[in-house]
C-alpha cells in the first residue's frame, strides 16, 4: 500500500514512488487543463503545439522542483542552468498565457507534494474555464459598425436620416463625406453602434425609405467573431 501521508509533506531526497506519483498526477491534471483548452477554444489561431506543450511543461516543473528540494544551492544551480535557454515563442492571446500559468502552477505544487492544492486548484480553474465559454460574461451587448450610403447633394431629407440613426443606433458619428458623380450626390460613411433593442435589419430597412438614398451597406463586427 501506498502511504499517502508520506508523500504530502516535502522530502530532501524524494523517493522514487513520490517521483512517479507527482509526475503522473501533474500529467492527469494537465490533461484536463489541456482538454478543457481544447474545447473551449474561440478564434482562429488553435495550435496543436501548444495543447501538447500544456501537457508537457507542468511534468517538466514538477521534475524540476522534485530535483531542487529543499536546498538552497540546487535552486540556484538550476536558475542558472534554466537562463541559458532562450523562449521565443510569443503568446499572442491572453487566455493562452493564464492556461499556460495554470499548468505550471499545477506542476509546481505537485512537486512540492502539495497534491490536494494541485487537484482542487486545477479542477476550480476548469470548471470556471467551462463556465465562462456558456455565459455570456464579457460580450459585447452592441454591435460596432461602419454605415455607408449615398444621397442627392441638395436633398432635404438629411433631417430624417439624422432621426433615423438616433432612433436606432447609440451612438453614431460621421467618419467621411465625399462628392460623388460629379458633384450631384454626397457619399456618407458613418461609425454607428446599434442600440441594444434594435435589429441592423430594421435599420436598413427604414433607411431605404428615404427616397434619394442609394447603395446602403452595413458592416458589422459581429460578438460571435472572435480572432
Amino acid at each position: 500500500m501506498l502511504d499517502m501521508s508520506a508523500l504530502q509533506t516535502t522530502l530532501p531526497n524524494p523517493t522514487f514512488i513520490a517521483i512517479l506519483y507527482a509526475t503522473t498526477l501533474s500529467f492527469v491534471l494537465s490533461l484536463i487543463i489541456a482538454m478543457t483548452y481544447e474545447k473551449t477554444f474561440r478564434g482562429l489561431s488553435y495550435s496543436r503545439n501548444y495543447v501538447q506543450s500544456l501537457i508537457l511543461s507542468p511534468i517538466v516543473a514538477a521534475t524540476v522542483i522534485q530535483a531542487i528540494g529543499n536546498s538552497l544551492a540546487t535552486g540556484l544551480g538550476m536558475m542558472g542552468a534554466l537562463a541559458i535557454i532562450r523562449f521565443r515563442t510569443n503568446l499572442k492571446d491572453s487566455r493562452d498565457i493564464v492556461f499556460m500559468f495554470a499548468v505550471l502552477a499545477e506542476g509546481i505544487a505537485c512537486g512540492v507534494n502539495g497534491y490536494s492544492i494541485a487537484i482542487t486548484g486545477s479542477l476550480v480553474f476548469s470548471m470556471v474555464a467551462w463556465f465562462l465559454y456558456y455565459s455570456p460574461f464579457g460580450k459585447s451587448k452592441t454591435f460596432d459598425g461602419l454605415l455607408r450610403f449615398n444621397l442627392l447633394t441638395l436633398s432635404e431629407e438629411t433631417t430624417l436620416l439624422e432621426s433615423m440613426l438616433k432612433k436606432y443606433c447609440r451612438v453614431f458619428a460621421l467618419i467621411t463625406l465625399r462628392e460623388m458623380a460629379q458633384g450631384k450626390r454626397l457619399d456618407y460613411s458613418y461609425h454607428i453602434k446599434l442600440k441594444q433593442d434594435k435589429d441592423k435589419e430594421l435599420l436598413i430597412k427604414a433607411l431605404r425609405q428615404i427616397q434619394s438614398i442609394q447603395d446602403v451597406h452595413l458592416l458589422l463586427q459581429e460578438t460571435t467573431v472572435e480572432l
